[in-house]
């Protein structure tokens, strides 16, 4: 099971965001997506999930993804969903399943909602109102019913912004392990850098809507990369778990920014 992008492009006014953006996702893995701000991280999850125009050519599998295709078989969370709302936490969790709801809810949804919900810490919280959690929780809320979906692709954009380190691990931990138990294509847009070379299986790194490099963590998170992408200086070792640590230490200049 693949995902394959070809040629995607989006222009706002004329102006292009992302330009002509190629890459292949395969099932399993986690696709960790990095770059400055403004750099098309964003725009190329919502273009994926059909919620903005864009040119190009998606195709799932060997066939080419329409909108029906989108509504069933991909869940996209938002950076930031501020979203408040009078439903209680598990309502908005059933949400996930809005198109095979009928006036009554089957007890196997409601466990598997609960199920979610447990992962991240929120089971006491079902019969509260959204409106009543911190910008975290519903966070976790959003990824919950991401989830229940159980889609075939995943598509998250910085879910662990405004959580704390805890949160932070048990997020990635259970989309990693949805990724590979469900054999789902994720992909997931990152600002922590050490996180993003922790979890993810291959990354794409985007600069001014364009794919500069792509590929295992290892290979891509070079301080060379870093200075290009970012203007920064960083320091970047192998920890004792292979895994990849980087610690920013100064600005530098980045040709063609403005500082």
């Amino acid at each position: 099971m693949n995902l394959t992008i070809q040629n995607l492009t989006v222009s706002y006014s004329d102006n292009p965001v992302l330009n002509n953006i190629g890459d292949r996702w395969v099932a399993g893995q986690i696709n960790g997506i990095i770059g400055s701000n403004g750099a098309g991280k964003s725009t190329l999850l919502k273009a994926i999930a059909g919620l903005i125009p864009a040119k190009g050519t998606l195709s799932f599998c060997g066939t080419m993804i329409d909108k029906d295709t989108q509504n069933r078989e991909i869940a996209y969370m938002a950076q930031d969903n501020g979203a408040t709302s009078s439903l209680t936490v598990i309502e908005v969790v059933l949400l996930g399943r809005l198109n095979s709801l009928g006036l009554t809810i089957p007890e196997s949804y409601v466990n598997e909602a609960m199920t979610h919900l447990n992962a991240f810490g929120l089971y006491h919280l079902h019969t509260r109102t959204l409106d009543a959690l911190s910008g975290g929780q519903r966070q976790l809320v959003y990824l919950a019913q991401a989830l229940f979906r159980n889609p075939k692709i995943l598509l998250l954009d910085e879910p662990t912004a405004a959580l704390d380190l805890r949160h932070q691990l048990l997020v990635l931990e259970h989309v990693r392990r949805y990724a590979q138990e469900m054999g789902a294509i994720v992909a997931v847009a990152m600002h922590d850098l050490t996180l993003a070379a922790h979890f993810s299986d291959r990354i794409i790194a985007i600069d001014a809507g364009q794919v500069i490099a792509h590929g295992k963590p290892i290979d891509v998170l070079t301080r060379d990369l870093l200075g290009q992408l970012y203007g920064v200086e960083a320091d970047v070792s192998i920890g004792s778990s292979g895994r990849v640590h980087i610690v920013p230490t100064a600005t530098v200049k980045r040709a063609g920014h403005a500082n």
